[in-house]
């Protein structure tokens, strides 16, 4: 169980809770083991009465039939009140332990997803987001079994076994060990049957996390397998998956199939015992008969806590499974971890790159090499190459997803690591390539990270960024709720409130990283005139495959491979006719055939 020790601090804090559940399940068992004692009074009674009814007078019988009755009467009061307590103290003690793990359950999933929070972009490159979903689901759910159900019954065995076998021995030290003698065969199947448990466990979690990254894969990317008609191949990969899953989990069945029988085989034994060996007893006037009826109820008031052994046993087991899954993430550092009193102030816009090297520590491609550069305030950048030249890596670094490998880069003046993580990012506006909007409204959609709701001031930025008309023409306006991930919106719309987003930050360098891709020429000249105009005094940095004419840069880097090839001004370029000079010919010979 060494994996659920991570369990211990949530203990401690409940710890009251638990407590209070364990006292309420010694009452109640106190109260539930003295009910065959009382039934063992009732039929000695019920015994000597007997005897002395047969051999007394019509009158007499008379009396002690009233007596009998009497006796019985109160007995069964005495039962009732009992049974009455018993229930009392079993409700509190599922008020207090169910509850316990209900209120860990809801703790453990904020720890794992502030944790996934704080996990930087290598993680989510090297994880699945099905994986990830079935851990703080799925896992979570395992391990809240452990905490409640298998606690309390785990509890509710100990207390009532040490009570019940407190009695029996307090009545007959041989007839108990006669009745105890299967339990050694029962410790060593549930050794043995435990190891199974847990390694089918394990298999069982791994195999749903698979399957809930397909369905993740398949409904985020629906829209490729209807047009490529591959709804059929992904339907019986999906179908043999899950047949996999299902032989997985009746195999784990059939083993519990077999424990529970095997459970209830060995407290059979222990009742045939009970009656034989007191039978002999009775017979030879060591005990009453009332004594065998006491036992059988001990036997089988053991019956349920010794049967859900297993149970426990397999709820342990899974439980610890899942809880090893949850600890691989729970206990992953990040490679850039905010680390509080950074340097946090507003950011001038000068940046700089000494000698910086870049290798991403998942896939140990190098992708920035060397890199040189130096911004200054105000400074307008565009950063051109071909696919995989590093482009996107240094917007990544500038944003400090990552940490360099080699060199460092300042801002302000300032090497990055010391600035303030959070302040680091509130300051810089960043448009990526890959837009995503939340499931909400659009003017929530824009306003994400300014700090305001300002509608206006949503429907402002909007105009900057072309899309305020587009938004207009929608059912709701700016109270649309935007399906997952854009999905009811165009490309060039989703982009364009991607923009705006960042436009609504009021940033000190604002990167754009090829985010003009999928808007027409008319839109990309309103965003243009926008940057040109409101924006002319922040540093900016462009990121693109295509040379943006309407533009206008102070410098233009073309990046190779990670290095820097050319740098200067579009007309310093041109002269060179170099690299950027054939990027622009391939352009206009693409646009002419485009036309």
């Amino acid at each position: 169980m060494k994996h659920l020790r991570h369990l211990n601090k949530y203990f401690i804090k409940y710890k009251w809770r638990f407590l209070l559940g364990v006292l309420f399940v010694a009452l109640s068992n106190v109260f539930r083991a003295l009910q065959p004692s009382v039934v063992r009074e009732a039929l000695d009674s019920v015994w000597v009465n007997l005897k002395a009814y047969n051999e007394a007078s019509e009158v007499e019988r008379e009396r002690l039939y009233e007596v009998l009755g009497g006796e019985l009467l109160e007995l069964a009061g005495i039962l009732l009140l009992l049974a009455l307590l018993m229930g009392v103290f079993m409700y509190f003690m599922r008020q207090t332990i169910i509850v316990m793990s209900r209120l860990i359950e809801y703790d453990l999933r904020k720890e794992i997803f502030t944790q996934y929070e704080r996990l930087d972009l290598a993680f989510y490159r090297q994880n699945k987001t099905g994986d990830m979903m079935a851990r703080i689901t799925e896992d979570v759910t395992k391990v809240r079994m452990y905490l409640g159900p298998a606690v309390l019954y785990g509890i509710n065995l100990v207390s009532l076994f040490v009570m019940v076998i407190y009695m029996m021995f307090s009545v007959n030290v041989e007839l108990t060990l006669y009745t105890l003698l299967p339990l050694p065969i029962l410790s060593i199947s549930i050794y043995y049957v435990s190891n199974i448990i847990h390694k089918k466990s394990a298999l069982i979690q791994a195999q749903l996390s698979q399957l809930n990254s397909i369905a993740q894969e398949v409904y985020s990317g629906i829209r490729v397998i209807k047009s490529y008609v591959q709804g059929k191949q992904f339907g019986k990969y999906f179908a043999e998956q899950s047949d996999d899953y299902k032989t997985k989990n009746l195999s784990l069945a059939q083993v519990n199939a077999l424990f529970f029988p095997l459970m209830l085989v060995l407290i059979g034994t222990s009742t045939i015992l009970v009656i034989y060996v007191g039978g002999i007893q009775v017979a030879r006037g060591e005990i009453t008969p009332g004594n065998i009826a006491e036992f059988v109820i001990y036997v089988n008031m053991l019956t349920w806590p010794v049967t859900s052994i297993g149970w426990i046993a397999s709820i342990v087991q899974q439980a610890e499974a899942s809880q090893k899954r949850i600890n691989e993430f729970l206990h992953a550092q990040p490679l850039v971890e905010y680390q509080p009193g950074g340097v946090a102030q507003d950011l001038d816009g000068s940046i700089e790159f000494r000698d910086v090297t870049f290798t991403y520590p998942d896939t140990g491609i190098t992708a920035v090499r060397n890199l040189n550069l130096k911004i200054v305030p105000g400074e307008r950048i565009a950063i051109i190459g071909k696919t995989a030249s590093g482009k996107t890596t240094i917007a990544d670094l500038l944003l400090r997803m990552y940490d360099v490998s080699e060199g460092e880069i300042l801002l302000n003046g300032v090497n990055i690591k010391s600035h303030d993580l959070h302040h680091l990012r509130q300051r810089i506006g960043y448009i990526p390539q890959d837009m995503f909007l939340f499931s909400d409204t659009i003017t929530n959609n824009i306003l994400f990270g300014s700090r305001s709701d300002d509608e206006e001031k949503a429907r402002e930025y909007a105009g900057y960024a072309a899309v305020h008309t587009d938004i207009e023409e929608l059912p709701n306006g700016y109270n649309t709720m935007v399906g997952e991930r854009g999905v009811t919106l165009s490309g060039g719309q989703k982009q364009r409130i991607s923009i705006a987003r960042a436009f609504v930050k009021d940033p000190d360098i604002l990167i754009l990283d090829d985010c003009l891709s999928a808007v027409d020429t008319n839109t990309e000249q309103q965003i243009v005139r926008y940057l040109n105009g409101a924006l002319k005094d922040k540093t900016s940095i462009t990121i693109t495959h295509r040379i943006l004419g309407a533009m206008e840069f102070d410098k233009i880097i073309v990046l190779e491979k990670g290095k820097i090839r050319e740098s200067g001004t579009h007309r310093e370029l041109i002269e060179k006719r170099g690299i950027y000079h054939q990027i622009l010919a391939r352009q206009t010979l693409e646009d002419q055939y485009a036309l």
